[in-house]
């Protein structure tokens, strides 16, 4: 019985949250603000990638239709998102850069063997060390967060990997 209460109060706790809407509640996006949001214009940043090269946010965008940043951590679950993402989405968007974001490992040589090590050194990714979690912090990342970002640095997609058919569709759409 004492279970069967625990389990009411606890219930009872979440309120409309066991019946969600699928209602999108966030306060729309103003033109022209900078951020992390879809439709914001992104970040500005600079890390350095495995062979200490400063990567910012204008190199990566040159020259290219947009980027997809991947914060990892190199779990199973990101090896997962990582190794999908590789076979099945980058050979369809070869103007589209892939840079893998190491927000852990603290130091562009960490990141490296890290990469190396789970078997993405020189994989197509360019690896970026988030060396004080900088980017993890602008991008309202965590891990497996995919960031997908025109050529004119417009914010395309923030969310969650799944299985890559939301990727594919947004870079699809891309001018």
């Amino acid at each position: 019985m004492l279970l069967l209460l625990v389990a009411l109060a606890t219930l009872a706790g979440c309120g409309d949250n066991l019946f969600p809407s699928g209602e999108d509640k966030r306060p729309p996006v103003q033109p022209g603000t900078t951020g992390p949001a879809v439709g914001q214009q992104a970040p500005d940043f600079s890390a350095p990638d495995t062979g200490g090269a400063a990567v910012t946010l204008a190199s990566a965008l040159a020259a290219r239709r947009g980027i997809v940043l991947y914060f990892t951590m190199w779990c199973p679950i990101c090896d997962s998102h990582m190794s999908n993402m590789r076979s099945s989405v980058m050979p369809q968007f070869s103007g589209v850069g892939f840079y893998l974001v190491d927000y852990v490992s603290g130091a562009a040589a960490a990141a490296g063997s890290a990469a190396a090590a789970a078997g993405y050194a020189g994989g197509g990714f360019t690896i970026l060390a988030d060396v004080g979690q900088v980017m993890l912090g602008s991008y309202q990342a965590t891990m497996g967060t995919t960031v997908v970002i025109d050529g004119s640095g417009t914010v395309r997609m923030n969310e969650d990997y799944q299985n890559g058919a939301r990727l594919v569709a947004v870079l699809g759409g891309l001018p």
